[in-house]
């Protein structure tokens, strides 16, 4: 029996391979890449924190590539969740919140164009090749099947996949105005008085650029006042998301997030908080929606800011994530056609505003 040296890029050709993907064509740590490793570390391990998923990742990809980042992974895992390959639920014996693999669905964006949900225990593939006729395609951290049959839906049913409405899946909160939610959600606060530090804590500066996510995020200052977003530290699992009431730079109360679900993940409540926060400023949050100079007239959408996975999964049904661009944070392809239905999304649930597109030179 002889023994063959294998290189770095044989490694990660045969790791890529193992989940499922093209090695040609996706790199080890692409999204695709990334989102693929979490989903088989979640099969084998959930129910899980999102720390100790992270964690597993980062053991077995740091290896080959020593440098990648714990935020990096971060990001991806959250991306799997906001799709709905995972479910975000808090233990009641734990204390902390944690993840449980969410049953193999699909989504019928369009027709013959099947967006796959959820995750098999034991790293088993969402669904065999084979029986449905075709393969599994992957676009960032999402999962389609094309299949132009008339009897679509009875071979995503034989293969063990269970058929969710698109209203079921982006559930899109109803229409209030900024100040509804600013007012319901410090009524809220106030009944949970937490006077004194808390240590660790971070909060979005709602007087920083909305257009630079990263850049809004430190920690609390002696002139902070009002009522702010952060997340605070816990013992065990990721950071929790949380609304502080604060005077003079000390936390007065605290509420964590979700508040309304005990499903979605506490960033989707913050999120639009922030967003309701920054309208009522007069600093509202921005979108931009660009040409993509091709002949079907799509369009590019353009994101500053991350979005809470409702608003995420509306996009999905329509666009297909790209790599960013021209210092955005999220940008999607998009019909022509659905671009309308878009901007209503964003300026009447997130009350978004458009930035005007600037002409390629």
């Amino acid at each position: 029996m002889s023994i063959q040296r294998l290189t770095q890029t044989d490694l990660e050709a045969t790791a890529v391979e193992l989940l499922g993907l093209d090695h040609e064509a996706t790199g080890l740590l692409s999204v695709e890449g990334l989102c693929a490793s979490i989903r088989r570390a979640a099969s084998l391990l959930c129910p899980a924190t999102p720390r100790h998923l992270v964690d597993a990742v980062l053991e077995v990809l740091r290896p080959l590539s020593p440098d990648l980042k714990r935020d990096v992974v971060a990001e991806a895992l959250d991306l799997v969740v906001g799709v709905g390959d995972l479910l975000e639920l808090r233990s009641a014996e734990l204390g902390v919140r944690q993840l449980y693999l969410a049953p193999p669905s699909y989504v019928t964006v369009r027709p013959g164009r099947h967006l796959l949900l959820g995750v098999r225990p034991n790293a088993s593939p969402i669904v065999d090749e084979s029986v449905v006729g075709a393969s599994v395609e992957h676009e960032a951290h999402t999962r389609f099947l094309t299949l132009e049959t008339d009897d679509a839906a009875a071979t995503l049913a034989d293969a063990g996949l269970h058929r969710v409405t698109a209203e079921q899946w982006a559930r899109v909160p109803r229409e209030e105005p900024a100040s509804a939610l600013i007012e319901r959600t410090a009524h809220l606060l106030s009944q949970h008085q937490m006077p004194g530090d808390i240590r660790g804590l971070e909060i979005i500066d709602p007087t920083t650029q909305v257009q630079y996510y990263i850049g809004r995020w430190r920690e609390l200052t002696s002139r902070d006042e009002g009522m702010l977003v952060g997340r605070r530290p816990q013992a065990f699992g990721a950071p929790v998301w949380c609304v502080v009431h604060v005077a003079a730079g000390i936390p007065r109360a605290v509420l964590d997030f979700p508040i309304d679900s005990s499903v979605m993940p506490g960033w989707d409540e913050a999120r639009r908080l922030q967003a309701a926060i920054d309208r009522h400023r007069g600093q509202p949050q921005v979108f931009r929606v660009r040409s993509t100079g091709m002949p079907d007239g799509s369009r590019l959408l353009d994101l500053f800011a991350p979005l809470p996975s409702w608003a995420e999964r509306y996009i999905a049904l329509v666009g297909i994530p790209m790599g960013r661009s021209k210092g955005a944070l999220l940008t999607y392809r998009v019909p022509f056609d659905a671009e309308d239905s878009l901007r209503g999304l964003l300026s009447k649930s997130l009350w978004m505003t458009g930035m005007k597109e600037v002409q390629e030179q």
